[in-house]
């Protein structure tokens, strides 16, 4: 069984934290919400005011190995995640082993940028937020993956985005079933 982790921040835009993480269900995941930080009852505030409750903090499942792992955007979501040395450990160890870092929206330049993971590659994150990082050549996708890192542009790429995912980790033809099962097309 494949398993992924999602990072949830305070802040997070909750249709890029469910939506990759309801496609992943449905292809057979075993997925992780993880708190950022200890809220109560590790219920995390999204950037609409929605409350997700996650299944553990950060900090108790960070040494795991994930074949995924996630990063919802969102503000302050992306800038809290991109404050925390447990995230960016998280990451490089991640993405040196060759699993997936996964990230969308104003993470892959305010969480993944600062790391040079996304240097050379092929990238994409929320118009405007190519300002906090200039070194990266950001392009116009709505998804994309390149070599173990894939990224997304926003809300509206949520699906987009977790059908990559799902791709990358259970192949294309799962990936269109669940697709055409949930009418994406």
């Amino acid at each position: 069984m494949k398993k992924v982790l999602a990072v949830l921040a305070d802040g997070f835009e909750e249709l890029e934290a469910i939506s990759p993480i309801d496609v992943l269900k449905r292809a057979g995941a075993s997925v992780t919400l993880a708190a950022l930080e200890k809220y109560d009852n590790l219920t995390v505030r999204g950037s609409h005011d929605i409350y997700i409750q996650c299944d553990a903090l950060l900090s108790d499942v960070a040494k795991e190995r994930f074949d995924a792992i996630i990063f919802p955007g969102g503000m302050p979501g992306a800038k809290n995640l991109a404050a925390s040395s447990e995230v960016k450990d998280l990451i490089l160890s991640t993405y040196k082993r060759g699993d997936l870092v996964c990230a969308i929206c104003a993470s892959p330049a305010y969480v993944l940028a600062p790391l040079g993971i996304l240097d050379g590659k092929r990238v994409t994150c929320y118009p405007g937020c190519e300002e906090v990082a200039p070194a990266v050549k950001f392009g116009n996708y709505r998804a994309v993956k390149d070599e173990n890192v894939i990224t997304s542009a926003g809300p509206g790429t949520a699906l987009e985005f977790g059908l990559l995912i799902a791709e990358a980790l259970f192949g294309k033809q799962v990936s269109e079933k669940l697709s055409g099962g949930m009418i994406c097309k």
